[in-house]
């Protein structure tokens, strides 16, 4: 079979369609629309209230399904647009490429074949930032996101802004809160949230300055992009990744969880003691509030494992809270001239109240550092059991 053809048939199958949102970038549009017409008739194109030639150009193209925004809302609200429409045909898939020509069609074909082989995926097309002609603000932008979205979900990837991807239409959420650029930040991010595989594929891309129109303005998408990614991020600590933990240690139960991310992980002895260390200190010392916070920032800071450093910090759960507070007193009285009642009865004045108050914030940072060095060291010496008895085993086998 003739590969175009196959290409074709193939998206048929998958119930793949193309869609194309396009603001004020006449020079290109007909170029991306006739290449994409080579791998398939199901193209969605979304004119978001262009002011230029594009509505002249879309009158030539009547087998496309048109939507025509009366106003520029942002590319995130045409995506949308795009989104619902592909749904209400009957898609599944929608490949979204950029109208600005930076984006080759003749790359639809590498989502499609990824796609059959894997099936429910969210692609993103990889573009090679280093080579010639990449714009520097391209670049540093792209770096930045890549990092956010690595933190956001624990997923590293090359590209995150690149505009040439492939959804699973019935996998990303139904509702979004951004209308601009931030769009594609969100939608994958909360889409990795919840379950879907997020990967790069690798794709061409041109850069011609003499063609392509950006409509990214650096200072006011830039700040939406960080507020985003404020949100993004507080969400992820207080919320995605204790909602993660809590779920594969129940999925998996204590034991599996702690072989398979402890004794079996793949980071050296150093670096998974010295993050239950971490963990184990964080958790009782008197950060009330912030452990999350501190513990994640903490071992991405020196590069230690965030599944174990998260794990050992709920040593503060509600039923050690008493045993904390009472041994970080007792501790703390050691070194005070006049230690405190662990439990007084009452207080004569301000004075003791700050003196109770000392004397459980010293016992507590001490009792952190001793048990965080207990935790670490016997969790060092278990892997090094572990380890030598599954050598063992190896060479007896």
């Amino acid at each position: 079979m003739d590969t175009a053809l196959e290409i074709f048939d193939t998206m048929k199958r998958l119930k793949c369609c193309v869609i194309i949102p396009t603001y004020n970038n006449h020079k290109t549009l007909k170029r991306v629309i006739d290449g994409v017409l080579k791998h398939t008739q199901d193209i969605i194109v979304v004119n978001d209230g262009s002011t230029d030639a594009t509505s002249e150009i879309l009158s030539n193209y009547p087998q496309l399904t048109q939507i025509h925004l009366e106003e520029n809302k942002g590319k995130g609200n045409a995506l949308k647009f795009g989104f619902r429409k592909a749904k209400e045909l009957g898609f599944e898939h929608a490949i979204t490429i950029d109208s600005d020509g930076q984006h080759f069609p003749e790359d639809i074909p590498v989502f499609i074949e990824y796609l059959k082989q894997v099936g429910e995926i969210l692609l993103i097309g990889s573009r090679n930032m280093a080579q010639e002609g990449v714009p520097k603000k391209s670049s540093f932008g792209n770096k930045f996101s890549n990092f956010w979205f690595w933190f956001e979900t624990g997923n590293k990837l090359e590209d995150t802004q690149s505009g040439f991807r492939l959804y699973p239409l019935n996998k990303i959420p139904n509702r979004f809160f951004t209308n601009k650029f931030e769009f594609e930040i969100e939608i994958i991010v909360r889409s990795a949230w919840n379950g879907t595989r997020v990967k790069n594929i690798p794709i061409q891309v041109l850069y011609d300055m003499s063609e392509r129109v950006s409509h990214f303005r650096p200072f006011k998408d830039f700040t939406r992009i960080s507020i985003l990614n404020t949100v993004l991020v507080t969400i992820a600590i207080f919320y995605i990744q204790p909602r993660d933990f809590f779920r594969k240690l129940k999925k998996k139960g204590f034991k599996k969880f702690f072989l398979e991310n402890i004794l079996e992980s793949e980071d050296s002895k150093l670096t998974k003691s010295l993050s239950i260390a971490l963990g184990t200190f964080i958790g009782i010392a008197p950060f009330w509030g912030f452990q999350t916070v501190l513990v994640l920032f903490l071992a991405y800071l020196f590069r230690l494992n965030k599944v174990i450093s998260f794990a050992f910090s709920n040593v503060s759960i509600p039923p050690m809270i008493p045993l904390i507070i009472f041994g970080s007193l007792k501790i703390g009285g050691i070194f005070m001239q006049n230690p405190q009642n662990v439990f007084p009865n009452s207080y004569t004045d301000f004075d003791e109240i700050k003196q109770h108050l000392t004397q459980y914030l010293i016992g507590s940072f001490i009792l952190a550092s001793i048990m965080a060095v207990i935790l670490g060291v016997a969790g060092y010496v278990l892997m090094t059991i572990f380890s030598s008895n599954k050598n063992k085993q190896i060479r007896n086998a």
